[in-house]
């Protein structure tokens, strides 16, 4: 099988091209290399002859309809998006103008590419998406794939209003399409301006770590291998037209997570501890949704599929990575914004 994966530069997406192309897939990874890529995220493949790249942004129709015409994929992988909401906070147009005008490009482009070859039944269009379009919930429930969006920030408006592209190409036009809502991301090569990086990077250097509001805010949290597992699993095994959400069965609020990376980075580095005590509450991110939790029962009943890495044990491999891949994280620190308080409203 040969999959376009859109976004493969990235964090979720270079992991799904490692893991694909060590499993012998056939890989064309599709990126605009915008500030949150990175190529030497997927270095380790790079020499592969399973994989290709094709730099490219999905708002370019004619680029996206050229390279589906010359690499003929059996399946697209979409995972291209612009996903900080601090920054969709700030710039609203650059998520609409890539999660929605790019993916409806996208699937038109796949659309015509997958009528001119005969509508082969086993092509697939994975779309990837996030917990974030169901908006929050309250102390008890989780997430189901009925549960009704109702999203509260700028990017999760664009990954809802994506999702229902998706839905829409499929009843409409017969696109065969699966969709997937995971929970938040962790690991190895996550882009320094989300919270697990940020407080590892701020807390290796002696500076103030900041959590919103009263750190009380709750996640799921999926180890970004185990993602990329599910993923694969989705394209290979999902139902045309069906969704599922993909979660890591590890609910934590933000301030023990902080904490639990302070105490991993004082046994690594014992001279700056305690390093919670760097811990600073700062102003709450506006509409900050307080609870997300996935319920997995159907890709765990239908796909057979279940997360591997606990909470404890991924973040002990993301600190030691991080601790020990310094070269790669210490370059990005100079992107724009990184570093800097996004998305307070005003």
């Amino acid at each position: 099988m040969k999959i376009l994966v859109t976004g493969g530069a990235g964090f979720i997406g270079s992991a799904v091209v490692r893991l694909a192309v060590a499993r012998g897939y056939a890989v064309v990874n599709l990126d605009a290399l915008t500030y949150a890529a990175n190529l030497a995220n997927v270095a380790d493949v790079e020499a592969s002859p399973l994989y290709a790249f094709e730099q490219a942004d999905i708002r370019d129709r004619a680029a996206l309809d050229r390279i589906m015409a010359h690499h003929a994929p059996d399946a697209v992988m979409h995972l291209a998006a612009e996903s900080h909401v601090d920054r969709s906070i700030d710039g609203p147009g650059d998520f609409i103008a890539t999660n929605v005008t790019g993916t409806f490009n996208l699937l038109e482009a796949a659309r015509a590419f997958w009528t001119q070859a005969g509508k082969p039944s086993g092509f697939r269009f994975h779309h990837v998406s996030t917990d974030e379009v169901f908006g929050t919930l309250g102390e008890t429930g989780k997430f189901t794939e009925d549960t009704p969006y109702d999203p509260r920030s700028p990017y999760s408006a664009s990954k809802a209003a994506s999702d229902h592209l998706v839905r829409a190409w499929h009843e409409t036009y017969g696109l065969p399409v699966v969709l997937s809502n995971c929970s938040n991301n962790y690991g190895p090569y996550h882009f320094p301006e989300k919270l697990i990086p940020v407080v590892i990077i701020r807390a290796l250097a002696g500076e103030p770590i900041p959590v919103y509001g009263d750190g009380g805010n709750v996640r799921d949290w999926l180890y970004v291998e185990d993602h990329a597992d599910a993923l694969l699993t989705v394209l290979e095994k999902g139902a045309s037209g069906r969704s599922y959400n993909i979660g890591g069965e590890n609910e934590a609020k933000n301030i023990d997570l902080v904490r639990t990376i302070c105490a991993e980075l004082d046994r690594l580095r014992p001279d700056g501890a305690p390093h919670a005590r760097l811990i600073t509450f700062v102003a709450d991110r506006p509409g900050h949704d307080r609870r997300y939790a996935i319920d997995p029962a159907r890709i765990r009943t239908e796909l057979g599929w279940r997360p591997s890495v606990t909470v404890e044990e991924g973040l002990a491999r993301t600190v030691r990575w991080y601790f020990d891949n310094e070269a790669w994280w210490r370059p990005l620190l100079a992107r724009q914004g990184v570093g800097q308080r996004l998305g307070t409203g005003g």
